[in-house]
């Protein structure tokens, strides 16, 4: 082979190796531009999913709330030395809760509450012994509001809002065992980031704490107040506090007496007993 010819083969063996580098990368480009166009598609169809639960979520109907908790709470007050709560009508579809009109002459207590808080239930458990005893002898009354602030922390089982959508099945259906009720969910609270407990368990806790009506267990089950609940959780973490200065809770537990908030010591008694004899108990 004579020198030109070498050369012309080096240079034609070149020219093919860049033709099929080109055509190597061309297939990169439109492989990519394929998987990119198909990344848009299921980005979209994710966003497009994500949307579609928010709405269902906010278009859910909230339907009405349960009897005795016309306040979006259940309030206790005593009588004859006994706890009972004060019955109501419920918070109709659509409509608003009723503020409950306090007697200043005594000491109002009033919660807001998750019962997923761990916070909730060191108050729960410090203090309620003490407000109970107040309650019965006539020096206060005791206002609990549950809602779900903690739903996120229960690997998307929703366990704040199925907790208080059952002691709202108790509240509707037998309200005399609200109060053992309240507290059989804190004796039994689950670990945050734990799914919780199960509907089922809810509605065997309420039957041991008193709750025997026959329509409690299926309200439980079925979830008959969930909607309720996530009205009720929107109205506390948007609109101004009833009977307070505060203008939405903005963490839970957060309790106030005489529209004045605590913010001492969940477990100390001896401070909550002062705050509340300073804002008006008869303790």
């Amino acid at each position: 082979m004579s020198e030109n010819e070498s050369k012309k083969a080096r240079r034609d063996a070149a020219r093919e190796r860049a033709r099929a580098a080109r055509e190597k990368e061309q297939a990169r480009r439109r492989r990519n531009r394929t998987l990119g166009i198909s990344g848009i598609i299921v980005g979209a169809l994710a966003v497009i999913a994500i949307v579609v639960v928010v709405i269902a979520n906010s278009v859910q109907p909230a339907g009405p709330g349960p009897k005795n908790m016309a306040s979006d709470g259940v309030l206790l007050h005593g009588v004859n030395g006994k706890i009972v709560p004060v019955t109501t009508g419920a918070v109709p579809d659509g409509g608003k809760p009723t503020p409950t009109k306090q007697d200043d002459s005594v000491a109002n207590i009033t919660v807001y509450s998750d019962y997923m808080c761990p916070y909730c239930n060191q108050f729960e458990t410090s203090q309620m012994s003490q407000i109970q005893q107040w309650v019965k002898d006539g020096s206060a009354t005791l206002e609990l509001h549950p809602f779900n602030l903690l739903d996120r922390s229960s690997l998307g089982s929703k366990y704040s809002t199925r907790s208080a959508a059952a002691a709202a099945c108790v509240a509707n259906y037998d309200p005399d065992a609200f109060l053992a009720y309240n507290s059989a969910l804190y004796e039994n609270q689950p670990s945050e980031n734990t799914r919780g407990l199960t509907n089922d368990k809810l509605a065997s806790l309420a039957k041991a704490a008193g709750a025997t009506n026959g329509k409690v267990a299926s309200c439980i089950t079925d979830q008959q107040f969930a909607g309720w609940v996530g009205a009720a959780t929107n109205r506390v973490l948007n609109d101004k506090i009833p009977n307070s200065s505060l203008d939405k809770v903005t963490g839970t537990p957060t309790v106030i007496v005489n529209g004045k908030q605590y913010s001492g010591s969940l477990t100390d008694t001896d401070a909550f007993a002062a705050f509340v004899e300073q804002n008006g108990a008869k303790a």
